[in-house]
Order: C-alpha cells, then sequence, then structure tokens
C-alpha cells in the first residue's frame, strides 16, 4: 500500500477496537481496500513455527468504514494474538496500529457470572505499538476482588466461575519449582457457593523461604479433586504485573510481596536475598 492522496502507508494502518457487553470485539479500519481482511495470529513460543491463525471478513460498517467483528465464539486459545491486515488475496499481511480503543464495558467484567469455559479476550498495545489481544481460556477461574494487607498477613476476597464449591474448599499455596512445603487455609465461603476469602499469614512463608527466595502460586481446591488457579482478569488490563503493584511486608528478615504474575495470576513471594 503506498502513500498518497486517499491511500494510508503501511506505517498508519490502525484500526479504532470497541468491545460490546456480550463479548464481543469490533475493529473499524482505517481505509483498506475492499478485498482487505483481518487476520489474528497465535503468538508462538520462542523458536517454535505458528500453528493457530483465526480470520475476519470486513464488511461496510454504519460509517462506511470497513468492520470486522470477533464474536464470541469461536473462543481464542490462551495467549496473545497479533492483529493483521491482508491487503487483498495472495498480498503479505501487515501488522496494525490501534486507533481507539474503547474498552469499558470490560470494566464490569467481575460484575457477572461467567460460564464454563471462562473465555476472556483484552484488546491491548504491544511494547513496539502494535495492535494485539490477550486471550485466557480455562474451565473455571477465582476472579480476585480485593485485596486488604497488612505488615503481616493479606486477605483476598474472590469469586468463582464457571464453578461451585464442592465438599472440603481449601486455598492452596504451592511452592514453584519444588521443594518447600505446600500451605492450605480454609477459606470462609458464602451461601452462594461461589464468593469466598481467605486470610494468608505471612510469618509462614517467611519461615519456609529458605536463603534465597521462594514464590508460591495460590489456588482454591473447589472439591476433593479440581483446582482452580486465583487471580484478575475481568477488566481492561492485559497485563497486570508491573500496573497493580502491592504493598511488601518485612517478617522474620523476608520481604513478602504478592503479586500479579505475567499471566495475571495471583502468586506470593518471599525474598531474603
Amino acid at each position: 500500500m503506498t502513500t498518497g492522496q486517499g491511500t494510508t502507508s503501511v506505517a498508519d494502518l490502525r484500526a479504532d477496537c470497541t468491545a460490546d457487553t456480550d463479548g464481543r470485539l469490533s475493529f473499524a479500519l482505517r481505509a483498506p481496500s475492499a478485498t482487505s481482511r483481518l487476520l489474528l495470529r497465535l503468538r508462538p513460543k520462542k523458536g517454535q513455527p505458528e500453528k493457530v491463525l483465526h480470520t475476519l471478513d470486513l464488511e461496510p460498517a454504519e460509517d462506511g468504514r470497513p468492520l470486522a467483528v470477533l464474536d464470541p465464539e469461536p473462543v481464542l486459545a490462551e495467549g496473545r494474538w497479533d492483529v493483521y491486515l491482508i491487503p487483498e488475496p495472495g498480498a503479505p499481511r501487515q501488522r496494525l496500529r490501534p486507533g481507539l480503543r474503547d474498552l469499558r464495558t470490560l470494566l464490569d467484567g467481575h460484575l457477572r457470572d461467567w460460564p464454563s469455559p471462562v473465555a476472556v479476550r483484552v484488546p491491548y498495545v504491544t511494547r513496539d505499538g502494535y495492535l494485539a489481544l490477550r486471550a485466557w481460556l480455562r474451565t473455571a477461574h477465582a476472579e480476585v476482588e480485593g485485596i486488604d494487607v497488612t505488615d503481616r498477613s493479606m486477605t483476598v476476597r474472590a469469586r468463582l466461575h464457571g464453578v461451585s464449591f464442592g465438599a472440603g474448599p481449601a486455598v492452596r499455596l504451592r511452592p514453584r519449582g519444588g521443594g518447600g512445603t505446600e500451605r492450605t487455609v480454609v477459606p470462609v465461603t458464602e451461601k452462594d457457593g461461589r464468593g469466598f476469602s481467605f486470610t494468608v499469614d505471612y510469618g509462614e512463608l517467611a519461615g519456609d523461604a529458605g536463603t534465597g527466595n521462594r514464590v508460591w502460586d495460590l489456588s482454591v481446591r473447589v472439591d476433593g479433586e479440581t483446582s482452580v488457579r486465583i487471580g484478575r482478569l475481568f477488566d481492561d488490563v492485559a497485563d497486570r504485573k508491573d500496573i497493580f503493584v502491592l504493598p511488601a511486608a518485612v517478617i522474620g528478615g523476608a520481604v513478602v510481596r504478592p503479586y500479579y504474575t505475567v499471566d495475571n495470576d495471583l502468586s506470593v513471594l518471599a525474598d531474603r536475598t
């Protein structure tokens, strides 16, 4: 695509993105040709070939711009999806820059009950300035609704989605990478079988940190067999780790801090280094 009167340069290819209350994402493009299509590519792991592609047709919107719609189904595999434009059949694909992103409907995601499988999609801007989607796809999920932190503990309020509590609920703190001792906490569950809260004593984690650091990943056992990871997915934040920094506490020579992982799951770090 060349630059000139009535045309758009490759560097300026942009798409406005809107999320609606039904989980639908719309992409309104600026000045592509009538034969253009949108391509979503699941970003492969380093050194691996790409395997999953999803294409969307472009149709004229009410304002005349070409519009591509990503419906709630089929669901997208968990991972990061890069967004491309195919200008015409057989032409090389081109990365899209973000235009306006209207994601206000995502902010109320925690107010509704999500069925199984829990499928979440959040448009975001990559570090190099391109449009992408962050997708999560899980059989069930425990959404953090609030964290209260003191200098000795943290209390977490959360809610199950895609599953309800059965017999023997328990919060599990599993040491990452082996070693250490798994901790369990009995949560306070609500009558609806989905809401719950629990308190983690930092002293127990600090005493098991050894001479370096140890990370505990948090999940909740909803019955005798099924465990569900605890995290926060239901808003417009694709990468929470460096944005929502929770307070740390010093316990017995260890710095203990809850944090969100690169997958927006909740973990706790105890650091003696």
